[in-house]
């Protein structure tokens, strides 16, 4: 879902760009918040463990493969806001060292996978877990939230690619919503086991209400 230089035009890049730096400079702020020191370890360990699930891709069909975004897993365990910046953080580490997604494009990236993502993960996380903690609730949920949080951010990267006349939306729409509607299983699925995981060994990390 990165998308590389020369995909988005000049008024779509520069108004992501300036959409996801204002974003992400209201996230630093509501995270210190809430900031402490246990909390930065947090955010160090999980965005090192996205950064590497990012790199291991999983066959989904046709020869396609796809990865772990992580938004929907990192806003559970640590708030959208911090996922924000994690997602964020982990995005600009691929762009200026692996090349993996366009510097021009890089606010459209943020924007997709660090703020809609994790927004849209968490949303959904909260509208059907809440606070519960039976188990069943809180697989569906999470799994829920991963799908959709892979789902909605490849609809938003669809319009983006879209509205720069790069590729009709005959053509984007399907290609992009139907091989992320089953990427999105993966991410459910890899989402729902960490955070059951996490539900038994670290309650705290999945039923914090303090979280950001």
């Amino acid at each position: 879902m990165h998308i590389p230089d020369g995909f988005l035009d000049a008024k779509t890049w520069i108004s992501t760009a300036v959409l996801s730096g204002g974003t992400l400079s209201y996230g630093i702020a509501k995270t210190k918040q809430v900031l402490n020191e246990r909390q930065v370890p947090k955010m160090g360990v999980m965005a090192a463990f996205i950064f590497a699930a990012q790199m291991i891709n999983f066959p989904v069909a046709g020869g396609t493969s796809g990865h772990l975004i992580g938004g929907a897993l990192a806003a559970i365990t640590l708030g959208p806001w911090s996922a924000s910046l994690i997602m964020a953080t982990v995005l600009i580490i691929q762009c200026l060292f692996f090349q993996d997604g366009g510097l021009t494009a890089l606010g459209a990236n943020i924007f997709i996978m660090g703020i809609v993502a994790p927004f849209v993960g968490y949303s959904v996380y909260k509208i059907i877990v809440g606070n519960s903690q039976a188990k069943g609730r809180v697989f569906i949920g999470t799994f829920l939230a991963g799908w959709s949080s892979t789902f909605i951010a490849s609809l938003v990267c669809t319009f983006l690619i879209v509205i720069s006349n790069t590729v009709p939306l005959k053509v984007a729409l399907p290609a992009m919503a139907g091989w992320h509607a089953l990427i999105g299983i993966g991410e459910g699925i890899i989402t729902a086991i960490v955070i059951s995981y996490l539900s038994k060994v670290r309650a705290d990390l999945v039923f914090n209400s303090t979280k950001v």
